[in-house]
């Protein structure tokens, strides 16, 4: 998941991102079920979503940066004290991290058939094990 944005600070526009990652990793030799995965985060590449990989990532992606978001306004600033119960209150507040899709967290959650709350706090945990990576 942490590479499938791995072109966006340079190239954020939708008629590069996540094209120009994927050209990248394909000179890189990565393999086009790998490269696949990638482009169907991004609603606008056309790509299905029809491997649960690709469903994982979509689901996952909003999300995590919902979460970061919610980190952040903590007075910890530490993943640790997010909770479940505060992400869906934040979710709630149109004006907080505006430029994250709600309609993508929810939909992203059910195409993988899971409860809201459980992804929720399914992230929150495997944001937490990886907090020293994500700086959280």
């Amino acid at each position: 998941a942490l590479l499938h944005d791995f072109d966006y600070e340079k190239y954020p526009t939708a008629e590069e991102h996540p094209f120009k990652g994927a050209e990248i990793l394909r000179e890189k030799g990565f393999d086009d079920e790998f490269i696949s995965s990638i482009l169907s985060h991004a609603d606008y590449s056309g790509v299905p979503r029809d491997t649960i990989l690709k469903k994982v990532l979509f689901a996952c992606d909003e999300l995590a940066g919902f979460i970061t978001a919610v980190t952040y306004v903590r007075p910890s600033k530490s993943v640790d004290e997010v909770e479940v119960s505060s992400v869906k209150k934040k979710m709630k507040d149109k004006a907080f991290a505006k430029a994250v899709s709600r309609d993508d967290i929810i939909n992203g959650a059910a195409g993988i058939n899971v409860q809201l709350d459980e992804h929720i706090q399914f992230c929150i945990n495997a944001m937490r094990k990886n907090k020293e990576i994500l700086g959280l």
